[in-house]
């Protein structure tokens, strides 16, 4: 019995593709993704033994890693975009996109605020700068504290996408903050706050308002109803194979779904 475990031990390693990065699999992206990623990598390596080493480091740089060569696998909150494509491209890399979940990008304010609920067009007015105050959304005679994350950041990416929309520039006077984590501290500890936050980060420290009418629920996320909603992405070079889709395939069996449900997100 011990030799053919350890038969399918030396089996397990020796499928670990020939790109990856250190014999075992390396996984950079999207703080959003990270909770995923990690409770993946924990899982894996407990049942085959295989390390996995997640790094947190936002969407642009796990496309970068990937393009690159640095990691097997880039974990992203958005999808590529047309000019990371294209620089892959010039290296002989082909970005193939695995949706692991959905997610619900929550607004968020304090708990204090008696705002209950924004227009998606209210939103893009507070982060443009053209509303300044909470009274002019029906709130307290207030000053609105702008907050967003960094450039690099898939989640912002996704944001001024399905909010502020094309070209539209948020406003210079919004504070940048580099994760989901600091957003939620920050929206937590300051009264006149806004931000933004993946579904999986919302806890009772911050007050989640409802956009057009319709809360971010599991429900109004999968149906689509809930208007900035979008889904989770690891992206590999080529279709993967050996443990690299092994860990991609994980999303769609019966453990990995149970793990992105108990994170906060929707399984696929």
């Amino acid at each position: 019995m011990k030799r053919i475990l350890l038969l399918l031990s030396v089996l397990l390693f020796a499928s670990v593709d020939a790109g990856a990065v250190g014999g075992g699999i390396v996984i950079d992206g999207s703080t959003t993704v990270g909770p995923i990623a990690k409770s993946f990598a924990a899982y894996f390596k407990n049942r085959y033994a295989v390390p996995v080493t997640v790094s947190e480091s936002g969407s642009g740089n796990g496309a970068k890693g990937l393009i690159n060569g640095t990691c097997d696998i880039a974990s992203m909150s958005r999808a590529m975009k047309g000019r990371e494509i294209a620089a892959a491209a010039t290296k002989g890399v082909n970005p193939v996109a695995h949706t692991i979940a959905l997610d619900g990008i929550a607004i968020v304010v304090h708990p204090s605020n008696p705002v209950a609920g924004l227009t998606r067009a209210q939103i893009a007015s507070i982060y443009e700068g053209r509303i300044t105050s909470w009274k002019g959304v029906g709130g307290p005679n207030a000053r609105i504290v702008v907050i967003q994350r960094e450039s690099n950041s898939g989640t912002q990416g996704s944001f001024g996408e399905l909010v502020m929309g094309k070209g539209v520039q948020i406003t210079r006077n919004a504070e940048t903050q580099a994760s989901n984590g600091a957003v939620k501290n920050r929206v937590s500890s300051t009264p006149g706050a806004i931000g933004f936050l993946g579904m999986g980060f919302v806890d009772r420290s911050v007050k989640v308002i409802g956009v057009n009418g319709v809360r971010p629920s599991l429900s109004a996320i999968r149906n689509g109803s809930y208007p900035v909603s979008r889904p989770l992405y690891m992206y590999t070079n080529g279709q993967p194979t050996g443990v690299v889709k092994q860990f991609i395939d994980l999303a769609g069996t019966v453990e990995g779904k149970r793990i992105v449900g108990e994170l906060g997100f929707i399984a696929q």
